[in-house]
C-alpha cells in the first residue's frame, strides 16, 4: 500500500527543487544575463576604472502590484593631472563636470536589451546622469568619477570639465587660490556596448605660448609666463630713476632759500 505513495513522493522531489531554484532564477533575470564588459580604448588612459552596474531605475505597475526595474550603468573615472608653469603638481584643485544634458526620462531605451520604453513608468522616476567632483592629490593627479546609463546599448554624453570653480571667490575669503589658465573645456563620451569602443573626445583646447628672443629682431606681440615677465624687466630701471632724484635734490642745495 505505500508503493503508489512512495512513488509519488519520489515522483514530487525534482519538482520541489525547481520550485526552490525558481527565485534564484528570478533573481539572476534582474542582475545577471548582462553582456561580458568589452572595452576597445581610445581614450590615451583618460578614462579609467571602468566597470558596469545595475540600478533600480523604476517601476513596472501592474493590476495588484508593482515590481523594480532595473538599468545598465557605465561607471568609471574621467582622469588627468594638475600641474603649474613649471609642471609641478598641485594638490587640492577641484575638478567637476557640467553634462548638457541631465536627465533621462525613466524607460527611455533602459534595460538588458536595451528596450524598455514601451514599460509605464511612475510619473517622478528619472535617471541622473552621475557625475562626482574630483580633487587633485599629491602627484596632481584627479578623478571625476561617473555613472551613466546605457541606452540602447550606448553611452553618448557630452559636456564640459570646469577647472577650480569658485576661484575667486576663494581668492576674496582667504586671500589666495589657484587661478586656472582655462577655466573650462567641452567634452563627449561615448561608449559602445556591442563594439567595446570607448571614446573620450576633448573639443577646442586652449594652448598657451610665450614670445622670446634676444632682443635683435623687433619684439613679438603678447605676454610672458608670470615668472619671466618680472625677469623681464629692467633692474637698474628703479635704481636710475632714484639716482635722477638725487641729482635734482643735490643742485637746489647749493642755493639758500631763506634759511
Amino acid at each position: 500500500m505505500n508503493g503508489p505513495y512512495e512513488r509519488r513522493n519520489r515522483a514530487s522531489g525534482p519538482w520541489k527543487y525547481c520550485l526552490l531554484l525558481l527565485p534564484c532564477l528570478a533573481l539572476s533575470g534582474c542582475f545577471g544575463g548582462m553582456k561580458k564588459l568589452k572595452v576597445v580604448d581610445f581614450t590615451e588612459q583618460r578614462i579609467a576604472d571602468v566597470a558596469m552596474t545595475r540600478k533600480v531605475v523604476g517601476k513596472r505597475e501592474f493590476v495588484f502590484f508593482s515590481t523594480a526595474k532595473t538599468g545598465s550603468f557605465f561607471d568609471g573615472s574621467i582622469q588627468g593631472q594638475i600641474t603649474d608653469y613649471a609642471g609641478n603638481p598641485i594638490e587640492g584643485v577641484t575638478v567637476r563636470v557640467a553634462p548638457d544634458a541631465g536627465k533621462l526620462k525613466a524607460g527611455e531605451g533602459m534595460g538588458e536589451t536595451g528596450d524598455f520604453a514601451a514599460v509605464e513608468e511612475s510619473a517622478k522616476s528619472s535617471i541622473n546622469l552621475s557625475f562626482s567632483p574630483g580633487i587633485s592629490d599629491s602627484m596632481g593627479v584627479y578623478k571625476v568619477r561617473f555613472s551613466l546609463p546605457i541606452v540602447n546599448s550606448k553611452v553618448d554624453v557630452k559636456g564640459k570639465l570646469v577647472y577650480n570653480p569658485g576661484w575667486d571667490q576663494q581668492k576674496l575669503n582667504l586671500g589666495t587660490a589657484y587661478e586656472p589658465q582655462v577655466r573650462e573645456s567641452p567634452f563627449r563620451l561615448y561608449y559602445d556596448m556591442n563594439s567595446g569602443f570607448l571614446i573620450f573626445a576633448e573639443g577646442v583646447r586652449k594652448t598657451i605660448v610665450q614670445p622670446v628672443g634676444d632682443g635683435k629682431a623687433k619684439a613679438l606681440p603678447g605676454s610672458r609666463a608670470p615668472g619671466a615677465t618680472k625677469a623681464a624687466q629692467p633692474a637698474e630701471a628703479k635704481p636710475q630713476g632714484a639716482a635722477a632724484d638725487q641729482t635734482e635734490e643735490d643742485l637746489f642745495k647749493g642755493f639758500d632759500f631763506g634759511q
